[in-house]
């Protein structure tokens, strides 16, 4: 008899899955169906549906090599090479047909100048063109050992010496009084605010430029939405565990900062990589004084506590050391999906920052009796804000 039970208890559990299954089944045969036999309809498309991104431009000794990325629904096959208004010979690796979302690089042996602006026109077996621009000529830099170790000291210059620099303010800040404590959390926001909405900006430009299959613009707010839930969901597990101190929340918002910074030295890398050292020059000194006020935004949840000089120096290296990966990149293998992608993971752990530290500014608030929303806080919130998008001037292009 139990052994009976235990057979008429499992037939409903095996007929569930059964009903989990069934409707992907339907769906399968449907798309099978549609593709095989299509919809009916014969119209044929007024013209060619071809997508062709031109992903990167590098310039050798020899020409130039394309590498393009076919985001269309049909294979391209490209017929014709354009330089400047001249057509010209190309080889194609592997093959100038390119299947759907696939690669190929285009080698054109041009004798380019140096300074001189060049337009690469593809022309299709269709007729349809797709053009790449170089604005500068100038030699793409080779990863090399020796550009490896300017571009980490690069990154190192903009972004952990100024963090650094900012960590330094830490025993003038000690000096303040609650209220002052709370005033520079309220500075901490604004400069924090700041960068939330600089960080999206770049993010959705970027993304703006992806291929429009990637989604490049709808990334950037998935990945600033998944990676606040993410953090949102670790900062509430860590409160279960235990009151959060003001040393986690400090290392919060180094790498809220940092995935920012990651953002600044693709910029720089890229500036470089295009050959356009008066740029990348020009965004070093910018960023450099921009990134010095994160120090302070890094130091103020520790006012109440005694950090070690370790502490300081982990700190400045979570804030900053990002802006050595973020060089790397953007000289070696920038790519507009990926770097809309990281502006938009950033953008969200900063969000979670200025969540926590918003907390914070409430909790100690309602210990002293007063306002979280007072006329200190307010005017310290605003100065941060001031103070961020001066310093920005420096690097506005």
């Amino acid at each position: 008899m139990q052994g009976e039970a235990v057979v008429n208890k499992s037939k409903p559990a095996r007929l569930v899955w059964i009903w989990g299954i069934i409707p992907l089944l339907l769906l399968a045969v449907m798309i099978l169906l549609l593709s095989r036999f299509g919809t009916g309809i014969q119209d044929e498309p007024v013209a060619p549906i071809e997508v062709l991104n031109v992903e990167r431009i590098t310039m050798t000794e020899e020409g130039f090599i394309v590498k393009v990325l076919n985001s269309g629904p049909n294979e391209v096959t490209i017929a014709q090479v354009v330089v400047n208004d001249a057509f010209w010979n190309a080889t194609f690796q592997p093959s100038q047909t390119i299947g759907r979302l696939g690669h190929s690089e285009i080698y054109i042996p041009y004798g380019w100048i140096e300074g001189d602006p060049y337009s690469i026109v593809l022309i299709t077996t269709n007729g349809i063109m797709f053009t790449g621009e170089v604005a500068v000529a100038a030699l793409t830099p080779v990863a090399d050992a020796n550009r490896f170790v300017q571009y980490a000291l690069i990154g190192f210059y903009v972004g952990v010496v100024p963090v650094g620099l900012g960590l330094l303010w830490f025993p003038f800040l000690r000096r303040f009084s609650n209220k002052g404590i709370q005033g520079v959390l309220a500075l901490t926001v604004g400069l924090l605010f700041f960068l939330v909405v600089d960080t999206l900006q770049e993010g959705l430009e970027l993304g703006a430029e992806a291929p429009g299959i990637f989604q490049g613009t709808g990334l950037v707010w998935f990945g600033a939405l998944l990676s606040f839930l993410f953090l949102l969901a670790l900062d509430q597990a860590s409160e279960r565990k235990g009151k959060q101190n003001g040393k986690q929340v400090a290392y919060k918002i180094a790498g809220g900062i940092g995935l920012h910074n990651l953002g600044e030295g693709l910029a720089i890398g890229a500036a470089f990589a295009a050959g356009e050292a008066a740029l990348g020059t020009f965004l070093i000194i910018g960023f450099t004084l921009h990134n010095i006020t994160e120090g302070v935004g890094i130091a103020s949840p520790l006012l109440k506590e005694r950090p070690t000089w370790r502490t300081f120096l982990m700190l400045a290296i979570v804030g900053g050391a990002p802006a050595i990966i973020g060089t790397w990149i953007g000289g070696f293998v920038f790519n507009d999906t990926l770097a809309a992608l990281f502006f938009g993971i950033g953008a969200g752990a900063i969000i979670q920052v200025i969540y926590v530290i918003g907390k914070m500014i409430i909790r100690e608030a309602a210990k002293d009796g007063r306002p979280a929303v007072s006329w200190t806080n307010l005017a310290s919130l605003t100065a941060g804000i001031v103070i961020m998008y001066v310093t920005a001037l420096f690097v506005s292009v």
